[in-house]
């Protein structure tokens, strides 16, 4: 069995993509890196190919993460075929994909996952901000992927 997940942003270059990556290390943590496979995407098509934002990629770097792999890509309506669960950052994006997706198909915001967040609590875009708004996001992020991590490994086999 391979559970699939997407994390979806705007523009897939600051808060998907970290996520992706930590997302990632936190499931082969908990012995789920071979069971769950994590993908990213961006509602918006613009930033197709680029890089991970410069600022997003050095606060993963200095936290012990690697995104420099990460290319942008854009979330299609076909994903959903191939997507378990899509976790969108905000309540625009959430919108967005709930447009998008087929009935009964698993859309939720990434923070649903953190015990600690409020309900609708939503990951704030860092990108015209400075490097204080990355560390957030990575807090948040991280928060939200350990709770993921209990929510799956309860759920799937390991």
């Amino acid at each position: 069995m391979n559970y699939r997940v997407c994390v979806v942003c705007l523009g897939n270059i600051c808060r998907s993509p970290m996520a992706e990556v930590v997302l990632r290390r936190t499931l082969a943590d908990h012995g789920l890196g071979d069971v769950v496979t994590v993908d990213s995407a961006g509602t918006g098509g613009w930033h197709q190919g680029d890089p991970m934002d410069e600022r997003a990629a050095a606060m993963l770097a200095d936290n012990g993460y690697d995104g420099s792999s990460h290319r942008a890509r854009q979330f299609l309506a076909a994903w959903f075929e191939r997507v378990d669960l899509v976790l969108a950052m905000d309540g625009e994006n959430l919108r967005a994909l709930r447009r998008l997706a087929p009935a009964g198909a698993d859309v939720r915001l990434l923070r649903s996952f953190d015990p600690a967040a409020p309900a609708g609590a939503e990951v704030p875009d860092p990108y015209y901000g400075d490097r204080e708004g990355f560390a957030e996001v990575l807090e948040m992020v991280q928060a939200a992927a350990e709770g993921l991590a209990k929510h799956l490994s309860e759920r799937l086999p390991g």
